[in-house]
């Protein structure tokens, strides 16, 4: 982990913040890599990303997309704001803002999903917003066990799919459903359909 470091004079502090998770991703990956005992390759296996990028995550030399580390959590078997963690997150205000592409986990002809809670935070809670373009879908497989999805629709109209339960929300609606069996949410018109995604997870 690395030591909290003065800002440099006229230095955004965003910026030294964003180096930081970066120290932190490098050193994480090698350390839970070589707590579980796995090769490159093996980790490549687990989670789907090349060896390659394997490699140059852990020497620093590449900054993983939100999608990539969050296969690299999943992996290991925690959530994406652990494999980030900062010791210092708690005392400082975190901005995420609306143009940073970094916070963007999906974008697509189906939908975008941006992360609205700093990686670094998020511990048992992830907050998410949903934007569900005409006729799309987002479809999940099964969460960790004991994982719930709370959904407000800003606009439009979608369908939930919880297991084998169905319900159909519009605007102003929220919905609390199971996420440790496979689910969706469908978008029911044209338009976008803006969504608001809570997910929490149970910790020991």
């Amino acid at each position: 982990m690395s030591k909290t470091r003065k800002l440099p004079a006229g230095r955004p502090a965003a910026e030294t913040a964003g180096e930081s998770v970066g120290e932190v991703l490098c050193s994480r990956v090698r350390e839970l890599r070589n707590k579980k005992g796995w090769t490159l390759e093996e980790m490549s296996a687990a989670c789907a990303v090349s060896r390659s990028m394997l490699s140059e995550i852990e020497r620093g030399r590449a900054n993983p997309t939100l999608a990539v580390a969050y296969r690299i959590a999943l992996a290991f078997g925690i959530s994406l704001g652990e494999l980030v963690e900062l010791p210092s997150a708690a005392h400082r205000i975190d901005v995420i803002r609306s143009g940073d592409q970094s916070y963007t986990f999906r974008a697509d002809r189906y939908c975008r999903i941006r992360t609205l809670s700093p990686l670094h935070l998020e511990k048992s809670v992830e907050f998410y917003e949903l934007v569900l373009h005409g006729g799309g879908a987002l479809k999940s497989e099964p969460h960790f066990e004991g994982a719930n999805e709370l959904l407000t629709v800003q606009c439009g109209a979608v369908r939930v799919r919880s297991g084998e339960e169905l319900v159909e929300l519009g605007t102003g609606d929220s919905a609390h459903y199971p996420a440790d069996v496979v689910h969706a949410i469908e978008n029911l018109g044209r338009d976008d359909a803006v969504l608001f995604l809570v997910v929490t997870y149970l910790r020991d």
